[in-house]
């Protein structure tokens, strides 16, 4: 018999269905990488189809809903991933044409044993949604944002920056980098813009990270423009003893050492402190490093400086990761607020007299930041709120509420820069 070549598209459209099976499953995505795909441009495409699935999450629930009478079909392997993955393509990347959607989705669907017996039916749906992919290429983009954090959202932030919200997830993040020194040289090598503090910003590149001008000699890290804030906040002298607790992957170690300070890094998990000391060593800078639970840590003695960047619901980081806007619920923020509180009782611990601890959380959820607040100063006695003033973030005033917290958010604008930012709370106290 002769040898039939796969079709054109089949490898990375079942690569990429693999993937995107995980993170319906629960994963946080992961795009991939040459290892998964060795071709850069199906390695490209294939990514381009898995989120473009993960930011129209919202929209193809209701196109499924109006097209899969009975349902998903359960015990059904990948047939789920590549519908999402083909639905994409048909409504809102009309740009890859229309045969290939329909005829790989049929052929990917016949090479899974637990979705074989499905081809018929993912080729009747994915007719049924070309014949009308005008009108749901028009669905509103409220159905963008799940229901479990909208009403939250709409509350906290108003209408237009829910609107804002909409249009970033849409747009996803650029690439924020925080540099070791000024260095306009390299900001143009970069094709990067200066956003705020020592933060650039890429709107586009044809490279991985890895090949950007600069990696490789340590000059600087990729940290967004607001995880980048609440290191520059602390306000003590160099020398100073700071503890970064729950450290990794070490964007803000980097921070506090190149402000000065004598730095702990200190997190639980060995892989991801291993991470941290990697990147560490390529910055040639030095900290010393902990791994240990950050809410039973007792250090030989306090420190001035205390930075807890807590775990959280991850919400304010939608434009990267999606997926967490569909699988957090109610119930993981209230156990993310537990767990915060856990943390900065153990940090006002291991704080100084007349120390500074900052908490932030990069999080959009008020529970897990304005109220913390309010927990903070209730439950742990000698902690005084210690307001941000605006002449501390020029560029970004907006972001200081009345008590002199900072709120980011996605539709905010940092320098005015058209591209917005991650969600991030923080927080800044003194100890007395």
């Amino acid at each position: 018999m002769a040898y039939k070549p796969e079709p054109a598209g089949l490898k990375l459209r079942l690569v990429a269905a693999e993937r995107l099976k995980t993170v319906l499953a629960g994963d946080n995505f992961v795009p991939l990488s040459a290892a998964d795909l060795a071709d850069g441009r199906d390695r490209a495409l294939a990514n381009r189809l898995i989120t473009t699935a993960l930011r129209r999450h919202g929209q193809l629930n209701f196109i499924i809903h109006a097209l899969l009478e009975k349902g998903m079909p359960g015990k059904s392997g990948t047939f789920e991933a590549v519908l999402r993955l083909s639905l994409a393509q048909l409504v809102f990347l009309p740009d890859l044409g229309a045969h290939s959607a329909l005829f790989l989705a049929v052929e990917a669907t016949k090479r899974d044993p637990k979705a074989r017996h499905l081809s018929g039916l993912i080729n009747a749906v994915l007719r049924s949604a070309q014949a009308n992919s005008a009108k749901f290429g028009m669905l509103s983009d409220d159905l963008l944002l799940s229901d479990t954090f909208g009403d939250t959202w709409l509350e906290a932030y108003g209408e237009d920056a829910i609107n804002g919200f909409s249009a970033a997830l849409l747009a996803g993040a650029p690439l924020d980098l925080t540099l070791k020194q000024a260095d306009q040289d390299l900001v143009d090598a970069l094709g990067a813009e200066p956003l705020i503090g020592d933060t650039v910003r890429i709107d586009q590149r044809d490279r991985p990270v890895e090949a950007l001008p600069g990696f490789a000699e340590g000059k600087w890290w990729v940290q967004d423009a607001a995880s980048a804030i609440p290191a520059r906040l602390l306000g003590l002298n160099p020398g100073d003893t700071v503890l970064d607790l729950c450290a990794a992957p070490g964007g803000k170690t980097a921070q506090l050492i190149k402000a000065g300070y004598d730095v702990t890094a200190l997190d639980a998990d060995a892989k991801r402190m291993d991470r941290l000391k990697e990147n560490l060593t390529r910055l040639d800078y030095t900290a010393k490093t902990v791994v240990a639970d950050a809410g039973n840590y007792a250090p030989a003695s306090a420190f001035k400086g205390v930075l807890l960047d807590a775990p959280c619901s991850a919400t304010g980081t939608f434009r990267r990761h999606p997926e967490v806007i569909w699988h957090r619920s109610v119930g993981d923020v209230a156990g993310r607020v537990r767990l915060q509180r856990a943390l900065l009782a153990n940090a006002y611990r291991c704080l100084d007299s007349a120390g500074v601890l900052i908490y932030c959380v990069c999080s959009l959820e008020p529970a897990e930041g304005e109220e913390q607040v309010d927990w903070v100063l209730q439950s742990l006695p000698g902690l005084t709120l210690w307001p941000v003033t605006p002449d501390e973030l020029p560029d970004l005033q907006q972001a200081i509420s009345a008590r002199g917290t900072i709120r980011t958010h996605p539709a905010m604008h940092p320098g005015g820069h058209e591209s917005g930012m991650d969600g991030f709370f923080v927080a800044r106290f003194r100890r007395t």
